[in-house]
This record gives C-alpha cells, structure tokens and sequence, in this order.
C-alpha cells in the first residue's frame, strides 16, 4: 500500500494475525489486501467477515462472484483487484482468457446469456446506480437467477465497489504472483 503505513503482521492482533496466516498458507503468499486492510483492524474484521460472508453463503457459483468482481473492478478501474480477482476467476472458472475478456469490457466476452445480463447489471449498478430498477431484477430472474441469487449479485457487486474503491484510494498492490496465477505455464504448455 503506498499511501499509508502498512503494518508488519506482528504488530496486529492475535485474531488478524491468524487470518493472514492461514491466507497465506493457502495462497503460498500473503495477499497485499489483508497487510493492507491491517492498518485499522476493526475495519478488517468487518471487511473480511462481510466478504466471507459473500463468498460462503451464496446462491451463486464461486466462478460468478470472481465474474462480478472482475467485471466490476474493470468498470472501476481498480488494478488490485482486476489484477488479484482475475487469477481467482482464471483458476474457478479454468479459463485462461475469461478473466481479461471481462476486465477490458465485460461485453466483448464469450458468455452464456444468463451471466451477460447479470454483469451488464452488475456494471449498470456500478456506473449508474440510480438508473436500476425494477425492471433489472425482473432481467435476472428472466435468465434463470433466483431470487437470492438476484440478491447476491447485488451484494457481491456493492461490496466490491467498496473494495476497489479502499484499493485504489490506499493504493493496494497486487502481488506479483496473482499475475501468473492460472494461466498455461509457456514451457509445458499446461
């Protein structure tokens, strides 16, 4: 993070320490988001349990969140999390190119009808939030989308334009590593 003082995960409470832990543990690096988000730990605990929250109890697929976000963040212009949300997609959706069809113009990528109205919505409640209405919802559930579902993409969608928003004003860096996260390796082609 450039714009404030980043705190060494030693300097944080035990319960945040613990979180960055098994984060990294999983990830094989710690993700910037979470040293980042440590420099007010009551904001990260709320930020993390909300996004938990999101991801766990959904009536959408891990592969459409990463959808949303990626589509999002592109409107956004939001380079940490295009960047660290593109890997995650690339791996939940196994689709190399997927990730920055959706980030330069969510428009110009292959998708299914059901997922191309639900990020026009996504991106409709980003740039111009107050031209959604009901007729929006009425799309989704058109499409297939459940009522939860509908509510999902809402919620998943209005977090990450909190998210960028944080990432981009903080000045969050993504990791080198989510650069590479999913594509083919060039020498054995997998």
């Amino acid at each position: 993070m450039r714009e404030f003082e980043t705190p060494d995960v030693e300097e944080l409470p035990t319960d945040l320490q613990e979180r960055i832990t098994a984060e990294s543990e999983d990830a094989g690096f710690t993700p910037n988001v979470f040293r980042a988000f440590g420099y007010r730990p009551s904001h990260f605990r709320a930020f993390f349990a909300y996004h938990d929250a999101l991801v766990e109890h959904t009536a959408l697929e891990r592969e459409e969140i990463e959808m949303i976000v990626v589509a999002v963040s592109g409107a956004n212009d939001c380079y940490y999390c295009i960047v660290a949300h593109g890997a995650l997609l690339r791996i939940y959706a196994d689709d190399p190119l997927l990730a920055d069809q959706l980030a330069a113009n969510h428009r110009a990528a292959d998708l299914n009808e059901a997922h191309r109205t639900m990020l026009d919505i996504a991106v409709k409640l980003t740039e111009s939030p107050g031209t959604v209405d009901s007729s929006d919802v009425d799309r989704l559930r058109e499409v297939g989308f459940s009522e939860k579902a509908a509510w999902d993409i809402a919620s998943v969608t209005a977090f990450f334009n909190l998210s960028n928003r944080m990432s981009t004003f903080a000045d969050i860096r993504p990791n080198e590593e989510f650069h590479t996260l999913g594509r083919s390796d060039p020498e054995t082609n997998e």
